[in-house]
């Protein structure tokens, strides 16, 4: 029993490190993105969205929760840096974004990818930015949506591209053997799709 004990405080710890890592690294790509020079088809607030990387990871290894938590730490951080404005659409786009790639991670038989998880965030975080800025603003914001689908698509991509090339080092931090049995975390597969049916076996821990 105190074996046990000892295994879930290390795991939870482990986990909180690994999510604490991964905001920073979300922080580290919106700082980044915030010394670019603003798209001028784009809607106010809206970035290329190079810090999703990290939540698209977070989605598939640590699970919901986390990620979410990472999308609202970067919600904050917009709006502590660029206003209130930028908070509410980082803050709906972000819950949106992780939303649907965790529902889309996690079908029974799944068919996308890294691209494919890559572009339906970014798709989903554009339009839930494009919803509140038209909210808030001017419904003429709408104007904007065939070039937020047409970014969405090119910027999800990348996003999808960079995580593959970058996942052997990510999965470095989150080691196969640490799995939530509930949440479905451990390193992301190397084709890069999740296999929600995949259970424990031969000793390997594998997706949930």
């Amino acid at each position: 029993m105190r074996d046990k004990q000892m295994d879930w405080r290390s795991s939870a710890a482990r986990r909180v490190a690994v999510t604490g890592l991964l905001g920073a690294l979300a922080l580290a790509l919106s700082f980044l993105e915030g010394l670019l020079p603003p798209v001028p088809v784009l809607p106010p607030g809206a970035k290329l969205g190079l810090s999703n990387i990290a939540v698209l990871y977070a989605v598939q290894c640590l699970g919901f929760w986390p990620a979410l938590g990472i999308a609202l730490v970067k919600g904050v951080f917009a709006g502590l840096t660029r206003g209130g404005l930028a908070l509410l659409m980082s803050l709906s786009g972000g819950f949106l974004s992780t939303g649907i790639v965790f529902l889309l991670s996690r079908l029974k038989h799944p068919r996308f990818g890294l691209l494919g998880l890559g572009i339906s965030g970014a798709l989903a975080h554009n339009l839930g930015q494009l919803l509140t800025a038209s909210l808030l603003t001017t419904p003429a914001a709408a104007w904007y949506a065939p070039w937020l689908i047409g970014f969405g698509v090119l910027f999800g991509a990348v996003t999808g591209i960079i995580l593959r090339v970058t996942m052997p080092v990510l999965n470095r931090l989150l080691p196969s053997s640490f799995v939530d049995t509930e949440g479905g975390a451990g390193g992301i597969p190397p084709d890069g799709i999740v296999h929600p049916e995949e259970k424990k076996s031969g000793g390997r821990e594998k997706w949930n």
